[in-house]
């Protein structure tokens, strides 16, 4: 099997599942517990993918600049501040610990 041929079949497979994703009813999907699931399912992706862009470098476990300008952003958030303020301060303290060569 060649390289596109995989990739074919990954994207008819792919169709395939948002196809069957309609087919299922309603009443099931606004359940208590499937709505539930679908929240706390969505919850942990996005924590999954910050996650492994700050902390990951091709293979291994990077600590830099990234970690301080994390915490920072969660801080903000936890504050109630504005999307901008929060990615304006983070972007700053990377920046200065970039800088200042204390986080590379």
């Amino acid at each position: 099997m060649s390289v596109w041929n995989a990739i074919l079949l990954a994207a008819v497979i792919c169709l395939a599942l948002k196809a069957t994703g309609y087919l299922v009813p309603p009443s099931v999907l606004e359940a208590p517990r499937p709505a539930r699931i679908s929240d706390l399912l969505t919850v942990a992706l996005l924590a999954a993918l910050v996650a492994v862009q700050t902390l990951g470098a091709g293979q291994a476990v990077v600590v830099d600049a990234r970690v301080p300008a994390l915490l920072v952003a969660a801080g903000l958030l936890w504050l109630r501040q504005s999307f901008l303020v929060v990615v304006f301060a983070a972007a700053g303290v990377a920046a200065v610990l970039r800088l200042l060569g204390l986080a590379v």
